[in-house]
Formats: structure tokens, C-alpha cells, sequence
């Protein structure tokens, strides 16, 4: 029997509990506790952004207290830490961020909309400059029950999918508009480098195509430093069996925003593309690099 840990969120369980079902139900579940969830009034990057929901779950594996970690791929950090190797992302859902409360173009000037997301506050800033913003942090029924609170809250689309809350959903937002996390909408299943047997049974439930599209949006992230703790996005689909991406920069209060798009056959080829397309645009001095 594999033991797999995970976060203890509703979202993670299903998230660990459809990862069971593709191996086979063979799976005990390794519930963990991470920083992120134990610090829950501290603005997500406040604490380090990328990474504050993996670290102990990584460690679990690591460890030998579990043969697998599961994860919501927008929670890795660019780079897998030594001794782990990413085997296998299942699938992608719905990558789209989602307005509920209201519609974007519905918004009354001077709306205020919660969003724990940097990405979001600055891309929907670059569209709407006169929006207000406040800090939403908690789970998905967490951050619901806040959305009378506000004019409208920001989720990613494909939590409320799979819980079954997509009727909350007022739009959709159109990555022209909102480009997603890296990562957004997939699993992701991380093991122990040397465990060849693991690593045999996870490459069954591998979905290639996810797969590269993740790879590439990682290695555009990876190009930016990993931590980068500016608002950054970057979305892959495969079309004509090769790695199409956008990808994003920004400045946290919206007024830059670098935009690239790649298209090569290897998935890291496409995020260096990418990456070295937004830093043509002045990205490093974003950065401050």
C-alpha cells in the first residue's frame, strides 16, 4: 500500500482522494499540517509566497513517514527539492481564475474585491486601476463565506469545480484578462528520487501533455528566481504537439505589466523563451536584478 500525504484542506483531500483512484485505491491517506495552514491571518506573501503549503508535506515523503506527496501544482516552488523528483501530474482542470459576487465589467468604480493573490491584485489593477483590494486568506469555504463582505472575491475556478461550487462562479476570467498561476487547475505528485517502484506506478497516471505544459511554466518561473515575489503568471497548452505559452511580469501595483509568448517543441525551451522575452522588456530591472 502507498502512503500518500497531503494537506488536510476539502480541497486537498479530493485532490488526494482522485490521485488514490487513479493508482488503484491502494492509498492511505498521510494527512499533514503545513506552515501556511497554521499561519492563517498572514497575507500568503507575507510568509514567502510559492511553497508555504508544500514544505511539510515534502518532508513527510522525505522522511519515509509517506511514499508520495500530493499537490496543487500552483504550491511548488520552481525547484524540487533534493532527494524528490515530480512524477507525475495527473491532469488539468479549469486553469481560469474566477470572479464570484459579481462579473468584472458589473463592478461599480471603486469596488472592492479580496484576493490573497498578488497575480490577481495587479492584473485586475492593470485593467481596472480604480479598484480597491483587500486580503483573503482561509480555504475555499473559508473565503466564500467572506464573499458578501466585498463586491466580488477571486478564486481559481477549478477548486470550486471540483467541490462542486461552481454555481458561484459569476465569470470566468479570460487569461487575455487574468493570466493563471503556474500551475493553476493541476495536480501534481512528487516521490522519492530512488524509489523506482513508486516512481513505475506514478508514470502510469502521468498526463504527458499536463506534464510539459507544467515543466514549461516552471521553467519560466525558475528563470525569474523561484521566489520571485512580484506578481508573475504563465499558462502552456499544447497545440500541433508543440508547447505554446504566455507568460507574465508585473509590478504589484499593475502600472507595468510584460507580457511574452513562446512556442517550441521542448517544455523548457518554451519557459526560457518566454523568460527571456519578458526580460527583453526591461524584466530584470522589474526584478531589480
Amino acid at each position: 500500500m502507498l502512503r500518500l500525504a497531503t494537506r488536510g484542506s476539502r480541497l486537498a483531500l479530493w485532490q488526494a482522494e482522485r490521485v488514490a483512484e487513479l493508482l488503484g485505491g491502494d492509498v492511505e491517506l498521510i494527512v499533514v499540517k503545513t506552515g501556511g495552514d497554521q499561519r492563517r491571518d498572514e497575507p500568503i506573501h507575507a510568509m514567502g509566497g510559492t511553497g508555504v503549503f508544500v514544505k511539510e508535506v515534502q518532508d513527510a515523503v522525505l522522511d519515509g513517514r509517506a511514499d508520495i506527496a500530493q499537490h496543487s501544482a500552483k504550491d511548488l516552488p520552481s525547484i524540487t527539492p533534493d532527494g524528490l523528483v515530480l512524477a507525475a501530474v495527473p491532469e488539468r482542470g479549469d486553469a481560469r481564475d474566477a470572479l464570484i459576487g459579481s462579473t468584472l465589467a458589473a463592478l461599480p468604480r471603486g469596488a472592492r474585491v479580496a484576493t490573497g493573490s498578488v497575480r490577481r491584485r495587479a492584473q485586475l489593477a492593470a485593467v481596472r486601476p480604480d479598484l480597491e483590494f483587500a486580503e483573503l486568506r482561509g480555504n475555499v469555504d473559508t473565503r466564500l463565506a467572506k464573499a458578501v463582505d466585498y463586491d466580488a472575491i477571486v478564486l481559481a475556478a477549478v477548486g470550486l469545480d471540483r467541490l462542486g461550487l461552481a454555481d458561484h462562479i459569476a465569470e470566468r476570467l479570460d487569461p487575455e484578462v487574468v493570466l493563471p498561476m503556474v500551475g493553476q487547475g493541476a495536480l501534481a505528485v512528487e516521490c522519492r528520487a530512488d524509489d523506482d517502484a513508486t516512481l513505475a506506478r506514478l508514470a502510469a497516471i502521468d498526463d504527458r501533455d499536463a506534464h510539459a505544459c507544467v515543466r514549461a511554466e516552471r521553467q519560466f518561473l525558475a528563470r525569474l528566481g523561484g521566489g520571485c515575489s512580484l506578481p508573475c503568471a504563465a499558462y502552456a497548452v499544447v497545440r500541433d504537439q508543440r508547447i505554446v505559452i504566455d507568460a507574465l511580469l508585473a509590478a504589484l501595483d499593475g502600472s507595468t505589466v510584460l507580457r511574452a509568448h513562446s512556442e517550441a517543441d521542448d517544455a523548457a525551451q518554451a519557459g526560457d523563451e518566454a523568460a527571456d522575452a519578458v526580460f527583453a522588456q526591461g524584466g530584470m530591472e522589474l526584478l531589480g536584478a
